[in-house]
């Protein structure tokens, strides 16, 4: 196994037109959830992924384990719970800048997750541990898994890779920053946005910042700049490596999961930061050019092509 994820996918509904959605009528049912995102990039790249979980014994869990599944992900480790349902919700976008998005997770089946039902064998059999900062956000039994999985990481000598993907409709900033503190002392990849960076080690200065993370004893510090590009920071080594242009942002939701699919597998790969990371950019930029979270998400020859093309319009400027 080369990634092993913890984390809730959940049903997602999109209505067919732009604007406010109280004057929708139809929607589309598409499935998103940070860390399946991520697995499920790899997973197009040629990599073995592994998601733990919990889903619904309803129709929406239904829905998400043939998908997810469908695309490459093992779901071997996914619990049916029949005494909660799969989480759903709603991205209503007005336009390329302003996307809203409504949850209906709370008490859901993902809620459930505990730490029990963490397979410390399966863990050992990865070569990182993904993790973002949502999962601890669903409950107390999601937070105590999630630090008892990075524990089992610890033992078995696997990498542990964090997002902090702050969502402070989840939780309150105190109870956020103290957790998400905790889990990046853990980490040995961080791959915070700028603004979560700054959320965290309260500097606006990238390098400061990187600092901060390197002094809790991450190895390796990614920052997300967006649209611009992407800070890394190791040892005695620094850069920028800029965003790719496209054509047109259709929908920037999942870009950050494809970003950091694209590190991981350059990092599988055996390539250098640099490398891992400008790969990160392309495939973040490739998601945003579609609508949804794993549509843009592309195998290796699709990956190819895309920085082939983006080098010869250097070429021909």
């Amino acid at each position: 196994m080369d990634v092993v994820s913890i984390g809730e996918t959940m049903a997602l509904f999109t209505p067919d037109q732009r604007g406010p959605m109280r004057y929708a009528r139809n929607f589309s049912l598409k499935m998103a959830g940070a860390e399946t995102n991520t697995l499920i990039g790899l997973a197009k790249l040629g990599h073995k992924t592994g998601w733990i979980s919990r889903i619904g014994k309803d129709e929406f869990g239904a829905f998400l384990l043939h998908s997810i599944r469908g695309e490459g992900v093992d779901t071997s480790r996914v619990t049916v719970d029949d005494q909660a349902l799969t989480g759903i919700f709603f991205k209503e976008i007005r336009n390329e800048k302003d996307v809203r998005i409504t949850y209906y997770r709370k008490h859901s089946a993902a809620s459930r997750i505990h730490h029990e039902q963490i397979d410390e064998d399966y863990i050992a059999s990865a070569r990182f541990l993904y993790l973002t900062g949502i999962t601890p956000a669903l409950s107390e039994s999601c937070r105590k898994a999630i630090f008892y999985s990075m524990d089992v990481a610890k033992k078995h000598g696997v990498k542990i890779v964090f997002d902090p993907n702050l969502r402070l409709k989840l939780w309150s900033k105190k109870e956020a920053r103290k957790t998400l503190l905790s889990m990046a002392e853990m980490a040995d990849l961080v791959l915070p946005g700028y603004q979560e960076g700054i959320f965290l080690t309260e500097t606006t200065d990238i390098k400061e910042m990187a600092d901060v993370f390197h002094q809790l004893g991450n190895e390796i510090v990614i920052i997300k700049c967006g649209e611009k590009g992407a800070y890394y920071s190791l040892h005695n080594q620094s850069g920028f490596i800029h965003s790719f242009p496209v054509k047109k942002v259709i929908d920037p939701v999942g870009a950050g999961d494809g970003f950091a699919a694209g590190v991981l597998s350059g990092l599988l790969d055996g390539l250098s930061i640099s490398q891992s990371v400008e790969r990160g950019c392309a495939i973040g930029a490739m998601v945003t050019t579609v609508p949804g979270d794993i549509e843009g998400l592309p195998d290796r020859e699709t990956l190819e092509a895309f920085l082939k093309s983006v080098d010869q319009e250097d070429i021909e400027r």
